[in-house]
C-alpha cells in the first residue's frame, strides 16, 4: 500500500491541483481557502426555497399528526414521515398513517413512511415505596442489579441487561439518561449478577431510564420480538417504505431484518442506524448490505466522545456518498425548538454542515413529534438546507464523487456510467432539468449519487418506489404512470409540465435517461432534449 501510495502521490498532488485550479480553489500563488462564491449579495438574497435539494424526515407525534398539521408539515418539506415504535402501539401508528396518507393525497405528494424500530435497550429499574425519582449524590456508591425484578432506590438499583457484570471492567463508565448521571464501576461481582459503582455527579433521575455501556460489546439481539412484530404485523402489512434498524452492529443484523421482512417484504428499504463502537467498526460491511444509513448522533454520543461524533458523521456521510447509499443525519438538529420558535444559531450551523458534509436528509424527533413549533421547525431546517445548498459547486462536487469511486473501487458499474455521464451531460449544457425513467427506482438512486444539482422527476409505475425516491434521494421528485412504455410522449408531457411550472422554457436542455424497454434494470439510453 505504502509503495503504491508514495508512487502515485506526485500524480495526485499534480491532478488535484490542475483540478482545483479549474474550480477556482487554487490561485497563482497556490491553494485559497474555500468559500469565494459566498457574497453579501447571496447572504441578503432571499432562500430560494423551491431549489431545495436535501431531504426532511419528520417524527410523528401529538404535535403534528391531525391531518391539516400533517399538510402544513408536507408543504414546508416533510418527504419522510417516521413513526417511533419505542412509542405507541400498532393501533395508534395505523390511525395515523390513514391521516398521514391522506394528507398527502390531499397534496399530491409521495411522503415515504420510515418504521423506526425501538432495538435492544438497557434500562434502570423500577423504585419501591412508589417513588417516582430518586435523588444520587456525588462521591457515594449504588449497586446495580440484574434482577430486574428488584425495586430500587438511591443505593441499588435495576438494569435490565442480563449480562451487566459480566461485561463491564473496573474503572469503566456507565451512562444514564442521556449522560445525565455518570457512574464509574468499582467491582463486579458475576455471581450475584451485581457491580458496584460510584457516582460521579448529583443527579436526580425516574425509572427506566436509558443506560449505556461505552465501548461494550452487548450480549443483545439488533431485533427484539417487539420489533419482529412490528416489522411484520404493522411495517409489512401498512406498506412501510423503510425500516430504521436501531442498533445494528454488523452486517448480519442486515440480513436477519431482510429475512422477517419476507417476499412480501422485499422492496421495502433497510436503513441502519448507526449508533455505538461496534457499528462504527463493523461500518464497511455494514454499508454494503443495507439500503442506506442514519447516523443517529444521540446514543453515539453515549457511546464515544462527544467530541468526535463530528468526525464519525464525516467518515459515514463520505463513505455512504462513495457506495452511491443516501444517508440520513438525525438527533438535535433544531432541539432547541421544542420549546423556542427560534433556533439557535449553533443548531442552524449544525443543519449546514451536515448539507455540506453530503447528507442526503435531515431528521427532526421531538421538535415535530411533541415540541411546540413543528411547522416552524421544518420551515427553518428547508431554509436552512437551501442556504448550505447554494455555497456548494455541484460541477466540483460531481468530480469529487466520480474520483472518489474511481479511488475506491477502481471502475464504475454499467448503471454508474450511464448516470454519471447523464449528471455531467446535464452540467455541461447548463440543462434545467432531468428526468429519469426508473422502474424500481434504482437508476435514480444512481443518479442521486452524482449530485446532478438540478431539478430531477423519476418517472416510475411503482408508487412504492415514487415514495422512496422522493422520500431521500436527493433533489428527487417523482411522479407514478401506468405504463413507461411510451417513452417519447411521456417525457414530452414531463417536459411540458417543466414548462408550467416555470423550471425550463421553451429551447431549454433537458437531459433524459431511460431504457430501450421498459423493465427493471433496463436503463441503457442518455440523451439531451429541448423544451
Amino acid at each position: 500500500f505504502k509503495k503504491t501510495f508514495f508512487a502515485s502521490s506526485q500524480a495526485s498532488i499534480n491532478n488535484q491541483v490542475n483540478k482545483m485550479q479549474s474550480q477556482g480553489n487554487v490561485g497563482s500563488n497556490g491553494p485559497e481557502l474555500r468559500g469565494s462564491n459566498i457574497t453579501l449579495a447571496k447572504i441578503t438574497k432571499e432562500t430560494e426555497i423551491d431549489n431545495r435539494q436535501t431531504k426532511i424526515v419528520c417524527t410523528l407525534g401529538p404535535a403534528c399528526w391531525e391531518v391539516s398539521q400533517l399538510e402544513e408539515l408536507i408543504e414546508n418539506g416533510m418527504s419522510v414521515a417516521r413513526f417511533n415504535f419505542s412509542h405507541g402501539d400498532h393501533e395508534g401508528h395505523k390511525a395515523c398513517l390513514d391521516r398521514l396518507r391522506e394528507a398527502a393525497s390531499n397534496k399530491n405528494t409521495h411522503v415515504a413512511v420510515l418504521l423506526d424500530t425501538k432495538g435492544p435497550e438497557i434500562r434502570s429499574g423500577f423504585f419501591a415505596d412508589g417513588a417516582k425519582k430518586i435523588d444520587l449524590v456525588k462521591g457515594e456508591n449504588i449497586v446495580l442489579t440484574a434482577d430486574y425484578s428488584f425495586l430500587g432506590n438511591n443505593k441499588k438499583l435495576a438494569c435490565s441487561y442480563e449480562s451487566i457484570a459480566s461485561s463491564v471492567e473496573t474503572g469503566q463508565s456507565i451512562l444514564v439518561a442521556d449522560g445525565s448521571l455518570v457512574l464509574t464501576v468499582l467491582s463486579c461481582d458475576v455471581e450475584s449478577r451485581e457491580i458496584t459503582c460510584r457516582i460521579e455527579n448529583n443527579a436526580s433521575i425516574g425509572e427506566r431510564k436509558n443506560m449505556n455501556l461505552p465501548g461494550v460489546v452487548v450480549d443483545l439481539p439488533t431485533l427484539t420480538e417487539k420489533d419482529i412484530r412490528d416489522i411484520q404485523e404493522w411495517g409489512v402489512k401498512n406498506g412501510a417504505d423503510f425500516i430504521a434498524a436501531s442498533f445494528v452492529r454488523k452486517a448480519s443484523d442486515v440480513h436477519k431484518i431482510r429475512e422477517v421482512l419476507g417476499d412480501e417484504g422485499k422492496d421495502i428499504q433497510v436503513i441502519c442506524k448507526i449508533e455505538n463502537l461496534e457499528g462504527l467498526e463493523n461500518y464497511p460491511e455494514i454499508l454494503a448490505a443495507t439500503d442506506g444509513v442514519m447516523v443517529a448522533r444521540g446514543d453515539l454520543g453515549m457511546e464515544i466522545p462527544p467530541e468526535k461524533v463530528f468526525l464519525a458523521q464525516k467518515m459515514m456521510i463520505r463513505e455512504a456518498n462513495i457506495a452511491g447509499k443516501p444517508v440520513i443525519t438525525a438527533t438535535q438538529m433544531l432541539e432547541s425548538m421544542i420549546s423556542n420558535p427560534r433556533p439557535t444559531r449553533a443548531e442552524c450551523s449544525d443543519v449546514a454542515n451536515a448539507v455540506l458534509d453530503g447528507t442526503d436528509c435531515v431528521m427532526l424527533s421531538g421538535e415535530t413529534a411533541n415540541g411546540e413549533h413543528p411547522t416552524a421547525a421544518v420551515s427553518i431546517m428547508a431554509h436552512t438546507c437551501c442556504e448550505a445548498e447554494s455555497a456548494v459547486n455541484f460541477d466540483s462536487l460531481y468530480q469529487a464523487v466520480r474520483n472518489s469511486t474511481l479511488s475506491k473501487y477502481g471502475h464504475l458499474s454499467t448503471s454508474e456510467s450511464i448516470a454519471s455521464s447523464a449528471v455531467k451531460t446535464a452540467i455541461d449544457v447548463n440543462a434545467k432539468a432531468m428526468i429519469v425513467c426508473s422502474e424500481s427506482g434504482a437508476t435514480a438512486c444512481q443518479v442521486a449519487k452524482f449530485r446532478p444539482g438540478r431539478p430531477v422527476t423519476v418517472l416510475t409505475t411503482s408508487a412504492r418506489a415514487a415514495r422512496q425516491c422522493y422520500g431521500v434521494l436527493k433533489g428527487m421528485k417523482s411522479t407514478i404512470l401506468p405504463s413507461l412504455q411510451d417513452t417519447e410522449r411521456l417525457v414530452n408531457d414531463c417536459i411540458e409540465q417543466f414548462k408550467k411550472d416555470g423550471i425550463a422554457k421553451s429551447g431549454d436542455a433537458i437531459v433524459v435517461v431511460h431504457g430501450t424497454h421498459a423493465r427493471v434494470g433496463g436503463t441503457n439510453v442518455m440523451r439531451i432534449q429541448y423544451a
